[in-house]
């Protein structure tokens, strides 16, 4: 892509309204726009990187067994009154009405969707246990959205239900989950916990929170320094537990002592057992040809919310610094001097060619300005590598490689695959 035709409107400062670091740089990297509270426009360059955390979560699902479907958005109030939940969810689901004056929602959530679905579909305990998927657009009528994308009220989810013919095989289930959450995390490359948390308003008995470290967390946990223990505070207030009273205190577990952080929460998973099979009459034929309720789990991944978390924890005074699987572009190529020496302009666009051919991913930036603006961009949007081609190039062949980091040397063209190696 050549940046001079990218949209890519870049802001020296972020609007008033970003209280947030992801928000602001989202805003001056020219990521997304705001179109209304909590609702967001996805530019060219904040798509990429939703993609591909879209692309590593679908990999992830995909390989643990998960089939993908895609449910509607709006959802019929009827489905809603099987579970008591168009009452119960209150003001955060957006009801509206269609021109016959039937009653829908946009969907926050689809617990009644999916199991409307297996219940009308799969009759025997021989086509169990069954783990189906979808990544698509929610919606959640926030009474404060802030923060961006990260607490708006349209949002990108994976979302995912499973349906198992007993306890044993939704525990089993459930643990896959969680080990595929894990995957996705680490691939994406996120320093995080796994909290024990509330179910609130999806319901079932056992439920874990996976939480990006992050100052700016919405969520107090309390988390052991020496192993994975972890809860969110949310559980000990609700038994009276006094939090600044737990600092410094030995963990539960037996293995270091407490300590308090801020985490975002990126993803949910829980054991819904029975909840929603009962109310919606979710039954399939068991192995002695009898009526069985189904045992749910439901698993979800704030995909949207993960691009503001991955800033959050990968920032500077400079910009973005993207973990490598998910930067929009690999390598910026910085030509100082081309629109006036058409020989640094020839030898940037093979260069272009040529690390395309490599398989990177690569921006050129063959805009007027100097180095000096060119570079601010470059760490502003967080390409892990620039490439400087100017006047050292036409004198000795060489160009400048630059880490996002601040590494630098001056390497000749001809060697560049191994530069690129040591970049790595």
């Amino acid at each position: 892509m050549l940046f001079s035709k990218l949209l890519l409107p870049t802001l020296k400062d972020a609007p008033k309204e970003a209280e947030v670091i992801s928000h602001k740089l989202m805003l001056r990297a020219g990521m997304v726009r705001k179109v209304a509270s909590g609702i967001y426009t996805w530019l060219p360059l904040g798509l990429k990187v939703l993609r591909k955390i879209e692309n590593i979560v679908r990999e992830e699902m995909d390989a643990s067994g998960a089939q993908e479907v895609l449910m509607p958005m709006v959802q019929p109030k009827e489905l809603w009154n099987e579970t008591n939940r168009w009452e119960k969810m209150g003001p955060e689901l957006l009801r509206i009405k269609d021109r016959h004056e039937r009653d829908f929602c946009l969907g926050p959530t689809h617990e009644e969707v999916i199991t409307d679905l297996i219940r009308n579909n799969v009759k025997s305990y021989k086509e169990l246990p069954l783990n189906i998927y979808q990544i698509q657009t929610k919606f959640r009528d926030e009474v404060r959205p802030r923060y961006g994308v990260m607490r708006g009220r349209e949002f990108l989810m994976k979302d995912s239900y499973s349906f198992n013919i007993d306890e044993a095989c939704l525990q089993s289930t459930y643990l896959t989950m969680r080990n595929t959450y894990k995957n996705i995390l680490e691939r994406i490359g996120l320093d995080y916990k796994i909290v024990a948390a509330d179910s609130g308003a999806i319901g079932g008995d056992t439920s874990e929170e996976f939480h990006v470290l992050a100052e700016t967390g919405e969520d107090t946990i309390a988390i052991s320094s020496e192993s994975e223990f972890a809860i969110n505070t949310e559980l000990l207030l609700k038994e009276g537990e006094d939090i600044s009273s737990l600092e410094g205190k030995p963990s539960p577990d037996g293995k270091g002592t407490i300590q308090i952080k801020k985490g975002i929460e990126v993803g949910h998973i829980f054991q819904l057992g029975k909840v929603y099979a009962e109310d919606m009459k979710a039954n399939v034929l068991n192995n002695e040809g009898k009526a069985s309720t189904l045992h749910m789990g439901c698993y979800g991944v704030g995909v949207s919310r993960l691009v503001a978390a991955a800033i959050e924890q990968n920032n500077d005074d400079k910009g973005i610094i993207w973990p490598h699987s998910i930067s929009p572009f690999d390598i910026n190529i910085i030509a100082i001097g081309y629109e006036k020496d058409q020989q640094i302009a020839e030898a940037s666009i093979k260069l272009y060619k040529d690390l395309q051919e490599m398989g990177y991913e690569v921006l050129l930036d063959d805009r007027k300005d100097g180095y000096g603006t060119k570079m601010k961009d470059s760490e502003l949007i967080g390409i892990p590598l620039n490439i400087v081609i100017g006047k050292q190039y036409i004198e000795t062949n060489e160009v400048e490689l630059k880490s996002r980091s601040g590494d630098s040397s001056l390497n000749d063209i001809s060697n560049l695959k191994t530069i690129l190696d040591f970049f790595k």
